[in-house]
């Protein structure tokens, strides 16, 4: 019975930790990773709907790479587009964007680094991960 007891203990601790740390607050870095994809994400969507108006296909590309400095300029970029103000999903994801720009340049700007400066590179899209089976 006492071994038995053990091993249900060492279970419930186990969860306990696991719980602990899914429960921890996001670092920076990890809450600017997820908003970038976010975003990423928001405007393939939006470029590829069929509902959304004309203008949108004029848009700033908005492919990011937090690791690359030129994120700060293409999120500016993308905020201060004059077009499309009317388009609800890209004033939304404007809003997006500027949060993304103010975490990086304010609350994270000693926490991150920026491994390139390719401007180019966030022209394109950022290929999707391959899963192996």
């Amino acid at each position: 019975k006492l071994p038995t007891m053990k091993m249900l203990l060492s279970l419930i601790a186990l969860l306990s930790a696991t719980l602990l740390i899914s429960a921890a607050p996001p670092t920076c870095y990890s809450r600017v990773l997820s908003l970038s994809k976010e975003i990423t994400e928001s405007f393939k969507e939006l470029q590829t709907s069929k509902a959304v108006d004309s203008c949108v296909e004029t848009l700033p590309r908005l492919y990011l790479d937090i690791h690359n400095y030129c994120v700060l300029a293409k999120l500016r970029d993308f905020v201060a587009y004059p077009r499309c103000d009317r388009v609800v999903e890209v004033n939304e994801l404007k809003e997006k964007a500027r949060s993304l720009y103010t975490i990086l340049i304010s609350y994270c700007r000693r926490d991150l680094v920026f491994l390139t400066d390719d401007c180019n590179a966030l022209e394109i899209p950022i290929p999707a991960p391959i899963e192996h089976s």
